[in-house]
């Protein structure tokens, strides 16, 4: 897997500077392995101004999403297991329950961590 990464890894970043000097395009990249190693690609403009420059061209959609967030995080967690319980009693056909659908988060959870160590 490791091998393939960074064959993938290099031949993302060579396109990512064929499309800047092609285009004539600022062009930003950002990989995280999955070990948590960054690695980054910036063309022409340093990465921060590139990364300012697309911040300041989203920034309400930023904002939209960051009052989402907030207001999501007011509401007592009572409030919103008894509204995702609502919507799951409107669509619900298996007779899932809000305990089930977190036992299979936590599942999903376990065997990601298993599969890591396995890689590993």
């Amino acid at each position: 897997r490791q091998g393939t990464f960074s064959k993938r890894r290099n031949g993302l970043i060579e396109k990512a500077r064929q499309l800047s000097v092609l285009c004539d395009a600022s062009v930003a990249l950002l990989v995280v392995s999955a070990s948590g190693k960054l690695y980054s690609f910036s063309s022409g403009d340093n990465l921060v101004k590139i990364l300012d420059r697309y911040g300041k061209q989203h920034d309400d959609d930023l904002k939209a999403l960051d009052l989402q967030s907030k207001g999501l995080n007011y509401g007592s967690h009572h409030e919103l297991l008894e509204l995702v319980e609502s919507k799951l009693v409107e669509t619900n056909v298996d007779k899932v329950s809000v305990n089930s659908l977190v036992l299979e988060e936590h599942r999903e959870t376990a065997l990601t961590v298993t599969r890591a160590r396995k890689t590993e």
